[in-house]
């Protein structure tokens, strides 16, 4: 392990896509990640938009915004650390939400822990954390499963092994989908879980069309959802523990 002087800067960005972004972190974090010269960043016509809005001590273009490699890329992480190592601070900036989580980002972290970089992540939304907090549902114990198989065989198989993960460890269960599959993912939810467990599904967080609603399976097969194809949605449940055999 080697030692360096520059960071890896952690920078969560907002979750809604508004036409006009307007600076989203506390003052002091803004100053610092708008001093930077240097992002590595999922998607960089996003960037800068979240950029620009910061705003940026140095001209936008003039800014180096590198994009992320796929996370199955075979990537040679070294050249990506070489700047940090030689005292620069590198910011790493996600589509929305928090860098890391649920985004190619996380393996940019591991090697810069593995090289000796500091990592200093930067307080921001997470959509799941936002969802675990508005659901009601047990907040000491939760696992965040991420994408569930897309063929809906497997994604039922999935939801029953989860469901009885839940009831044995009372744990809450947090899902996401692509928005365009979130009708389906609610469809196997409601087939897959026994009655009596809890569901909750957040939509849109942060944004003009939010909705956090908690309801049992049941009450959500009586009513079901008619979720948007367009706008991100966060999955959650809870399922009750197997009643004792007498």
């Amino acid at each position: 392990m080697t030692s360096a002087a520059g960071r890896l800067l952690l920078i969560p960005a907002p979750l809604e896509q508004v036409a006009e972004p307007r600076a989203w972190l506390c003052e002091s974090d803004r100053q610092l990640a708008g001093s930077l010269a240097r992002f590595y960043v999922e998607t960089p016509k996003t960037a800068r938009r979240w950029l620009k809005a910061l705003p940026t001590v140095l001209p936008l273009q003039s800014l180096q915004v590198k994009p992320l490699p796929p996370a199955d890329a075979r990537t040679v992480w070294q050249e990506w650390l070489a700047p940090m190592i030689d005292g620069q601070t590198v910011g790493l900036l996600s589509d929305a939400g928090c860098p890391g989580v649920a985004d190619p980002g996380a393996l940019l972290v591991r090697a810069a822990h593995a090289a000796g970089i500091e990592v200093h992540p930067l307080i921001g939304p997470s959509s799941l954390l936002l969802a675990l907090m508005a659901s009601g549902l047990n907040g000491q114990r939760f696992s965040f499963q991420g994408y569930l198989p897309v063929e809906r065989a497997e994604r039922l198989q999935a939801l029953e092994r989860l469901s009885r993960r839940s009831a044995e460890g009372q744990e809450t269960v947090v899902l996401i989908e692509t928005p365009y599959r979130n009708q389906a993912m609610a469809d196997s939810l409601l087939q897959a879980l026994p009655g009596g467990s809890q569901l909750c599904i957040a939509v849109d967080l942060t944004g003009r069309s939010q909705s956090v609603l908690t309801r049992p399976v049941q009450a959500w097969r009586r009513a079901p959802p008619a979720l948007p194809r367009k706008l991100p949605a966060v999955f959650l449940f809870l399922c009750l523990p197997a009643s004792p055999a007498r």
